[in-house]
């Protein structure tokens, strides 16, 4: 974990600090130092703040709580994803109105609890557009909505603590914006269009790489999207229902399981979130031999390629299908 921070970070603090000192100076050079800091800011987001915010990443709080921070170094708001993520996703798993992962804008349809409207059947086509522009609608508007939601929810209990986490959020991205636009306009040889075209090519790369690794895990055929009751419940067993709702990719690939943070291992990390990404690979195998044991299920796809065709062929069924039946 150590080894992947320090390679994380570096990816996407270095090569944006050699653009603003002038280390750079040809357009390919700029555009390629901003490639390879997407990479790093979608690592930073798989590979350490995600352990991080789960309390995963050392058995320090400490420590967990200052790696949070590195999600506020890149636009985002760890308080704001603690919610969205800890709190909804891992509780409301594939649920409509419950999962924020699934709960998309009009023109997206994640579940099949989702009315279909006019737009749905090209879906399958310019969703990858849209996951592409997703960081980018995260560290400018998504925080901010989320947040004024979850407290009329009542997550964020009472007005101050609202009101501190507002301005938390907003000056964090004051500086996210100024690493990762001022600072490069102002002393580095190129243009702001330049700079402007190359940050919406890193959050395109970011957007793109985030969304891919986690979508593919919950939007599949095999997996079901279970229904609240009228309370807010859903019948079944929380262990049984994160099973019947995630879908592992690629294990046996190491080196690509290393750079997404070990999220390839969806099933043994809603399984459990309380333990560190770096021992996914070995509890696998004892997980699947359970599911067997019990008669459950557990998915997974060989390789990352068949996960993303699964994940287009749902996408294609839940833009023509009107309703898909919920599986037991």
């Amino acid at each position: 974990m150590v080894i992947k921070t320090v390679f994380m970070l570096s990816l996407y603090f270095v090569p944006i600090i050699m653009v603003s000192t002038g280390l750079l100076t040809q357009t390919w050079q700029l555009f390629a130092a901003f490639i390879l800091s997407g990479f790093g800011m979608a690592g930073i987001g798989m590979g350490i703040m995600h352990d991080a915010i789960h309390g995963t990443y050392s058995s320090n709080p400490k420590i967990n709580k200052i790696l949070s921070y590195t999600l506020n170094m890149v636009g985002a708001n760890a308080s704001v994803w603690r919610i969205q993520h800890n709190v909804l996703h891992h509780s409301f798993t594939n649920i409509h109105e419950g999962d924020d992962d699934i709960n998309a804008p009009f023109f997206l349809r994640f579940s099949p609890n989702v009315k279909k409207n006019k737009l749905h059947p090209y879906q399958s086509w310019y969703t990858w557009f849209f996951y592409g522009l997703s960081t980018l609608s995260w560290v400018t508007t998504k925080d901010f909505i989320r947040l004024d939601r979850y407290h009329k929810m009542g997550l964020v209990k009472g007005e101050n603590a609202y009101r501190n986490t507002f301005l938390k959020v907003l000056a964090w991205k004051v500086v996210y914006f100024a690493f990762t636009l001022g600072i490069p306009m102002i002393f580095s040889p190129f243009g702001v269009g330049q700079i402007l075209l190359a940050f919406l090519v890193l959050h395109f790369i970011t957007g793109l790489s985030i969304s891919l690794v986690f979508q593919t895990a919950h939007i599949m055929p095999d997996v079901v999207f279970p229904v609240m009751d009228e309370n807010g419940m859903v019948e079944g067993e929380r262990m049984i229902h994160q099973l019947v709702t995630t879908c592992n990719y690629s294990p046996k690939s190491r080196i690509f399981s290393w750079m997404i943070g070990g999220l390839n291992y969806q099933v043994e990390h809603h399984l459990f979130p309380d333990i560190c990404h770096v021992h996914y690979r070995k509890i696998a195998p004892i997980v699947k031999q359970t599911a067997e044991e019990f008669q459950l299920p557990y998915y997974s796809k060989k390789t990352f390629f068949h996960a993303l065709k699964a994940h287009f062929q749902m996408l294609h069924h839940l833009g023509t299908v009107e309703t898909i039946p919920v599986k037991s």
